[in-house]
């Protein structure tokens, strides 16, 4: 890969709005009926008299999934969206003769009317109108090999990429698709593709609406996206060199994400799909963690796909244009119709069911009917590592298949989730008895390319040789749904930082049935007590967002996968923070799963934002990285039904926000992401809190903290405390007794433990 993938779901939509008759049945909706919107839809314009006998439209409509587009109109034409009832909408045409309108009502009977013309009538489609199979058959075929472009449903073109691994009459061959706004469909930047196709599998790379040369406007996974998924999986599926004319999808991160939205909209033709580096909720996970706006990636990488889907955004677009592309030179007509999603962001700091539950994977994973296999790191320095929390939400799918482990962004794609995410793509993609001698030849190519070493395991066996297809199938199935690789990057023998787990455990399902909410009472002088009865007394900090740089890595690009990536990861500078150890653990603990952070805290401000996070202080003073967690504090407010007693949930709801009461102690419950983490015998458990800054990776905040005093009630009456899963009798043969070597722990820096001011 030549550039990083990476994710953000920006949550707010904004549109114009209209109410229409419909002249159709009801449908039902797979993702949403109508396109939330940020803002309430305007009131009816009065539009130009409809009496009176207007000239035919020389404008061109092109209607779709509630929307409606205007082409080839004059720039600066005031138009109007005209329903049954009269009631219009009005929209003024840009400089390229374009206008959009969105969040349309299904039915039938509209019109655009401009002052001196009229269109003929026609119909708006809802989501669950899908077209006939039989068109998709119809369809202009796809080259076999080579740039291309396919038609969804309301005649927006996408621009495709094809790469077969053999001529096309030599096929037809398993085939996966690869569809997000990167641009998965530029021939020159196909090294993606390459892996699949050394692999036996044809490859094609769909470059999302309003991206690339693709036409139609730009909005993050928008409902007419999704249904465009399902054209593209539909229209591929039927070409002549796809095998059993069923397909597969394929992609980290942004093509990762895309594949849960659209598989939530059921295209037969989709066999299986493979979702890696993703996230579960826009606004928990990355965007808006704990409430509080992550300003450095999420908001530089939607500024990005701002940038890159302005008119010939991606510069190989307008190469292909001078190259004599008219279909791509027309495909951007309506990209300054493309919202502007950073301000949205800005105007939506709380979470609304009607914006964010259509922009949440959590909400729709139910939807999903075929094989899922996920894989994803604890400390995702992009998504967040915040997924875990939708898996138990799959219950539609014919199968799920889990691995997580510790590491960054790309760790989905280490060796070890690697040789899996094979097999699974040969078992219910090609349907073939997997074998990995290819898929071998790949890992170090990889592995040097993403972590910067090709000293990573390269022989994994083919544990299915000898059987036959269905007997191989049932053998994967009947494996352990959920898959935990422990101690990436210190496996014994090779070297530190390496892409590789020291120790794998398996279990049947998520959450860990076995786990144990496993808690330590906050305490003076800096002590975590496993007796509460113990706890005394208050500490005090100073909230200052200042005090550290904002990143313990801020170099971006891929460099932070390296096996060798260093990390600034400096101590609570005195005052600003506060830390609370354990004693020495007298047996090994594993904790796998969420946790929480129970305080009690007031504040000489009416708001403060926390971040907590969760270390081992080893025996020989130093300090690892585990996991961390983030909440202002005005947005505490619970969700009790989705809340448990190691994964607080709030519901970020304006109405729920409420200041911190003057002069009294408040509960707060701050969620700590999930992670896996082995914490040894003689080792201690860390717990620090201070405003945000400095415990995470690339991302960065913008915090309210502003050097307000914040103190921690921590004694009988305030039961402040943390609160683990732990994961008992695990079987002492698979976990090293020795420590890894500081450092060597994938995305989990280590440094020389500094106690806080307050002792912890």
């Amino acid at each position: 890969m030549t550039a990083p993938h990476k994710i953000l779901t920006v949550v707010a939509l904004l549109g114009l709005g209209v109410t229409a008759c419909s002249d159709s049945g009801p449908s039902t909706a797979v993702l949403s009926s109508t396109e939330p919107m940020a803002t309430a839809p305007p009131e009816p314009t009065p539009a130009p008299s409809t009496t009176l006998e207007l000239a035919p439209a020389t404008f061109t409509v092109q209607p779709g999934t509630e929307q409606v587009a205007v082409l080839d109109a004059e720039p600066g034409t005031e138009l109007f969206l005209m329903g049954l009832d009269g009631a219009g909408v009005a929209g003024t045409v840009d400089e390229q003769g374009a206008l959009l309108f969105r969040n349309v009502a299904p039915g039938g009977g509209y019109s655009i009317v401009s002052p001196t013309e009229q269109s003929a009538k026609f119909a708006v489609a809802a989501p669950a109108d899908h077209p006939d199979a039989d068109w998709y058959t119809a369809q202009e075929p796809l080259p076999a090999g080579g740039f291309g472009y396919l038609t969804t449903r309301d005649g927006t073109t996408l621009s495709a990429n094809v790469v077969l691994p053999g001529p096309a009459d030599g096929g037809p061959y398993p085939t996966v698709v690869e569809y997000s706004g990167y641009q998965p469909s530029d021939p020159d930047s196909a090294a993606f593709a390459q892996i699949y196709t050394a692999l036996g599998f044809a490859y094609v790379g769909v470059n999302m609406r309003g991206t690339g040369c693709s036409g139609g406007s730009y909005r993050f996974f928008e409902t007419v996206q999704s249904l465009d998924g399902y054209d593209v999986i539909e229209t591929v599926a039927a070409q002549p060199w796809v095998r059993d004319a069923k397909v597969g999808m394929v992609g980290i991160s942004y093509p990762g994400i895309s594949q849960l939205f659209v598989a939530a909209t059921t295209p037969p033709s989709l066999a299986a799909i493979t979702p890696i580096s993703v996230l579960d909720d826009s606004f928990r996970a990355t965007l808006y963690p704990g409430g509080i706006l992550n300003t450095g990636f999420a908001v530089e990488w939607t500024q990005q796909r701002i940038d890159e889907a302005q008119p010939f955004g991606q510069g190989w677009t307008e190469a292909r244009v001078e190259a004599g592309d008219s279909e791509c030179e027309a495909n951007q007509r309506l990209r300054l119709q493309n919202p502007d999603l950073v301000a949205e962001i800005g105007e939506n700091p709380y979470y609304s069911v009607e914006l964010g539950d259509p922009l949440a994977p959590i909400t729709f994973v139910d939807q999903i009917t075929v094989p899922v296999f996920l894989a994803g790191a604890w400390q995702d320095e992009q998504t967040g590592g915040h997924f875990p929390r939708m898996l138990d939400r799959f219950t539609g799918a014919r199968d799920l298949f889990v691995t997580m482990v510790n590491g960054g962004h790309t760790e989905s794609l280490s060796p070890a989730v690697f040789a899996r995410y094979i097999e699974f793509l040969q078992l219910y993609v090609a349907e073939q008895v997997p074998d990995l001698t290819a898929a071998n030849g790949v890992v170090p190519i990889l592995a040097s390319t993403l972590y910067g070493t090709d000293a990573v395991p390269a022989d994994w066996p083919n544990r299915f040789t000898g059987l036959a297809y269905d007997a191989a199938l049932a053998a994967y199935e009947a494996e352990p749904a959920v898959r935990v690789l422990l101690e990436q990057g210190a496996a014994d023998g090779w070297p530190a930082g390496s892409p590789v787990p020291r120790t794998t455990l398996e279990f049947d399902s998520w959450p860990v049935p076995e786990a144990v909410a496993t808690s330590w009472a906050l305490g003076a002088e800096g002590q975590l007590l496993v007796d509460p009865a113990g706890a005394s007394g208050e500490s005090s900090y100073t909230a200052d967002p200042t005090a550290l740089a904002p990143t313990f890595y801020s170099g971006g690009g891929s460099e932070i996968w390296r096996f060798d990536a260093s990390y600034e990861w400096q101590p609570i500078p005195a005052g600003t923070g506060l830390g609370f150890v354990t004693d020495p653990l007298d047996d090994d603990m594993l904790v796998v799963g969420p946790g929480s952070v129970d305080l009690w805290i007031s504040a000489d401000a009416d708001d403060t934002d926390l971040e907590v996070t969760l270390t081992e202080v080893r025996p020989d003073g130093t300090e690892v990285y585990v996991q961390s967690g983030w909440l202002r504090a005005s947005q505490r407010a619970l969700d009790e039904a989705a809340s448990t007693e190691v994964d607080p949930v709030q519901t970020h709801l304006e109405a729920d926000a409420a200041p911190l009461p003057s002069g009294e102690f408040t509960a707060v419950r701050v969620a700590l992401f999930p992670v896996a983490h082995v914490f040894r015998a003689g080792t201690r458990l860390r717990l620090t809190i201070d405003a945000p800054g400095n415990n995470r990776p690339v991302w960065e905040f913008a915090s309210i903290s502003a050097g307000e005093t914040v103190t921690v009630g921590h004694d009988t009456a305030r039961p402040s405390q943390l609160v683990v899963s732990v994961v008992p009798a695990v079987d002492g043969a698979a976990i090293s007794a020795t420590p890894p070597a500081c450092g060597a722990l994938r995305a989990q820096p280590c440094r020389t433990w500094v106690a806080a001011a307050n002792g912890g």
